[in-house]
């Protein structure tokens, strides 16, 4: 008998052990390091189609995993997009609702760069709560942030000439700025961190910067802003010559980012995650709705504060806004202008009412919105009805419910698959497949985590 519950008690003990080895085959690898990278305008096409020079992205996705399409949010512009990857939330609950505030009186150029207008829990404040350091470099709305190494996006909108000091005060500490002049760029200029001219070098000096900060200080969460590419799809539409070589050269920052990793030993605990803010559209046109309000009597000056209605403009959408928050009969008067439009006019846009507008988290403030159609693009001039382009451009902020306006994802590193390729995530689950990789805690996010990636 004694025999018989040793037995029994030595199997026991083997059941437990393979099963405790089976729980710790099943939990994920965690990443000690996050490299989060965004290639401003990046279009899933530029890495599932060999006519783009994207072949370190291509190799990361065989290595890893990637998406057919990620879908932004609404307005789907920089500035809110990069905001929600950091969060996991909507603007409606982060508060960057567009890349530039409605300003009453008319727009000065100020844009969304202050961290404190964030209004909830980020990634940078979950890693800090971890113990572990932080990094940026050219990442939007990280003006003041609790960043431990912080390059900020930032510019002196009154004096475009003074873009260096604009970036020296942006950095964290001071005495960065220097330094990584001193180590890992050179003096630099202002056409150095600009994305002018033909040129990719600001592309390049974001890398050589982020590549210098890994080395030199191993931050356990970097996120990187490449802009280049968005530029010249702006300037040229979407299959210009410039935008293929500033995909090649995106391409080839992201090559130098992952030979810094290797340098400082930390690839096989680092997670690599390459993403874009946006896709973007051919346009040919701007319509320009405020016209339209001025000859109807809900514009007169708006320098003057006389005006009951305006459009604010984001490139591919525009929202209104009321003077009086709680004016119904404006909206409906603005809603009676646009339906009695000819059909010629209005087969260039359409209206994204409240409904819509709640259900993807866009500004709570506003009751409607319009996208465009047809290469369609907003202008804020109350002179003319439409402005006709002379050449192709380019723009995003569409509302997200088609193909061109989703941008990519490629990640590789600890806990992640290899060789997949899935048909759909969404902005808002960026955030959730970070922390949760990383083992760092963010409450309250609005997106999933998709657990088809994780091996």
């Amino acid at each position: 008998m004694k025999s018989f519950v040793k037995k029994i008690s030595v199997l026991a003990l083997i059941l437990l052990f393979v099963s405790g080895m089976k729980a710790a085959a099943q939990k994920p690898s965690q990443a000690k390091y996050v490299v989060l990278i965004t290639v401003d305008g990046f279009r899933p096409e530029f890495y599932l189609d060999s006519c783009y020079g994207m072949f370190t992205v291509r190799e990361l996705m065989k290595k890893g995993i990637a998406v057919k399409g990620l879908n932004p949010v609404f307005p789907s512009v920089t500035y809110p997009d990069h905001t929600t990857m950091i969060s996991g939330v909507t603007p409606a609950k982060h508060g960057i609702v567009y890349n530039t505030p409605f300003e009453p009186e008319g727009e000065t150029g100020k844009w969304y760069w202050d961290y404190n207008l964030i209004k909830v829990p980020t990634i940078w404040t979950a890693m800090h709560d971890a113990g572990k350091t932080t990094a940026c470099v050219s990442w939007p709305v990280t003006y003041n942030a609790p960043i431990d190494y912080r390059v900020a996006e930032y510019w002196d909108y009154k004096n475009p000439s003074n873009a260096l000091s604009a970036m020296e005060e942006a950095c964290n500490p001071k005495t960065l700025f220097k330094e990584i002049q001193d180590n890992a760029t050179g003096r630099l200029t202002t056409p150095d961190i600009s994305a002018e001219n033909g040129e990719l070098i600001s592309d390049e000096n974001i890398a050589r910067i982020s590549s210098y900060i890994i080395r030199r200080y191993k931050p356990n969460f970097i996120a990187i802003h490449l802009p280049c590419t968005d530029h010249y799809e702006h300037e040229y539409g979407r299959e210009a010559y410039m935008v293929h070589a500033a995909v090649t050269g995106a391409d080839r920052s992201i090559k130098s980012i992952l030979e810094s990793i290797h340098r400082a030993n930390i690839q096989d605990s680092t997670l690599v995650v390459v993403l874009g803010d946006h896709g973007f559209e051919d346009i040919y046109r701007s319509f320009n709705p405020n016209y339209l309000l001025k000859q109807n009597g809900l514009i007169t000056d708006i320098k003057k504060g006389e005006w009951k209605a305006q459009f604010h403009s984001q490139g591919g959408s525009t929202f209104l806004h009321l003077k009086d928050a709680n004016d119904k009969k404006t909206v409906k008067k603005v809603m009676n202008i646009l339906g009695s439009l000819p059909d010629s006019v209005k087969q260039y846009f359409a209206i994204v009412d409240k409904e819509k507008l709640n259900d993807v988290g866009a500004d709570p403030s506003v009751e409607l919105a319009l996208t465009g159609l047809k290469g369609t693009t907003f202008g804020t001039t109350t002179k003319e009805l439409f402005t006709n382009f002379d050449r192709t451009k380019g723009t995003h902020g569409f509302y997200p419910d088609h193909h061109q306006i989703q941008t990519g994802l490629v990640a590789y590193g600890p806990g992640l698959k290899s060789g997949l390729l899935i048909d759909e995530m969404n902005m808002t689950d960026v955030a959730p497949l970070i922390v949760h990789l990383s083992g760092i805690t963010l409450s309250n996010m609005d997106g999933k985590l998709h657990l088809e990636l994780l091996k």
